[in-house]
């Protein structure tokens, strides 16, 4: 459910907003320099063992300026798959699917190893599975170069304007929560929820496309991510409605994670953009449609009045929300590496934690600039389930 709009009084020297603060309909989530004990993560304490990995602890340079990201031409590797996954799904790998729908875990393969050809095949199960868990995996013990060549396969490399990242490593969008951090019951004093859907920074013009995510700390228990298949969502809507939708764009905006990131005393990289995409696109590689919209970023529907576009958009939230049955949820264990298509998902971190780290790094490649395709032209439900039995069977 998008979370409501409320006043935000900008801080002085004295008061500063508490962590979990709304900004527009941006619920912040992230903990962020002003958080950040430096002391502790690095060194830790008679309570607290340090970080496991120094290398990729944030850093937030406030002289750091990008320019305004300009569209690139990309390429998408899974048009150029093997249908039979013959590298991905060897006789070596276990496979087990989270769901019937969305999620599939992967283990005897060692992703940092692939062939090209290799991740063609990833680009493709990803799209079509929506999210792949592959354990034991060594990217967080390669030299962050190496992961960050790996990545860029699947398309530009995405610098986040406000994150921390490892020093000269910017491309690394680091996830973190300190070993004292109390973020997480902070946001609980204003809210009944700490889950906040969204698909990553869907204001840039051209959004990202397969996304890696691994585990550097984890806490004890809690912390899990859960992800909602969109294309799923969007199949479930009457075809009266998806007919509705078609047609449709929505303004993405990115301004307001900006303005919390500089009440936080964090940094903005690059001045926030907007981009207009449509409600339903299309992945490029599946041909599925999937709903694009999320309550982090998304605005209003172009053309529009106001209570017209929230009484939509509310719907389509409480929709993608409310799907449990469409939804996958991912338990982080050392080596973890989790792989997802952000075209076609939703996510959201559980703040279910307290007092223990969880540190995670995210390599980001965009891909290309949302488009649809004409309504009439989808995957029927039978079509997707036969192709999800066809591969689930084969291995």
């Amino acid at each position: 459910m998008a979370p409501s709009a409320i006043t935000v009084t900008q801080p002085t020297t004295a008061s500063k907003p508490a962590v979990g603060r709304t900004f527009g309909n941006y619920k912040e989530q992230a903990a962020g320099a002003q958080a950040y004990n430096k002391k502790l993560e690095e060194e830790g304490d008679a309570y607290h063992a340090k970080a496991n990995y120094l290398n990729y602890l944030p850093a937030w340079n406030p002289d750091e300026k990008l320019p305004t990201l300009e569209t690139f031409e990309h390429v998408e590797h899974g048009l150029d798959a093997d249908e039979t996954f013959s590298e991905l799904l060897g006789p070596s790998v276990e496979r087990e699917d989270l769901t019937p729908n969305t999620g599939t875990v992967l283990s005897g393969i060692q992703l940092s190893k692939l062939s090209d050809r290799g991740k063609d095949q990833l680009a493709l199960l990803t799209a079509q599975r929506k999210v792949l868990v592959f354990k034991e995996q060594d990217f967080a013990t390669i030299p962050i170069g190496e992961a960050l060549k790996f990545g860029e396969y699947f398309g530009r490399l995405h610098i986040h304007p406000t994150s921390g990242a490892p020093k000269e490593h910017p491309e690394v969008h680091v996830v973190h929560r300190g070993a004292d951090d109390k973020s997480g019951e902070i946001l609980l004093q204003e809210r009944t929820s700490t889950v906040a859907w969204h698909s990553d920074v869907t204001y840039e013009k051209q959004p990202p496309g397969t996304t890696f995510l691994y585990i550097l700390d984890v806490p004890l228990t809690g912390g899990d991510t859960l992800f909602v298949n969109q294309a799923e969502a969007y199949r479930r809507l009457s075809p009266a409605f998806r007919e509705r939708l078609h047609g449709l764009k929505a303004m993405h905006s990115g301004i307001e994670q900006a303005e919390s990131a500089r009440a936080r005393d964090s940094i903005v990289r690059r001045e926030p953009v907007t981009s207009v995409h449509p409600l339903v696109r299309t992945h490029p590689a599946t041909g599925e449609k999937a709903l694009f919209v999320n309550p982090q970023f998304t605005r209003h529907i172009i053309g529009y009045k106001k209570e017209e576009s929230d009484t939509l958009l509310k719907f389509l939230y409480d929709h993608i929300a409310f799907g449990a049955d469409f939804q996958a949820r991912v338990k982080w264990t050392k080596g973890s590496v989790v792989v997802w298509d952000n075209r076609v998902t939703g996510h959201s971190a559980t703040l279910d934690f307290s007092g223990q780290r969880r540190h995670l790094a995210r390599i980001t490649p965009q891909a290309e600039e949302p488009y649809e395709t004409p309504f009439g032209d989808d995957l029927s439900i039978a079509q997707v389930d036969e192709r999800s039995n066809r591969h689930s069977s084969s291995h």
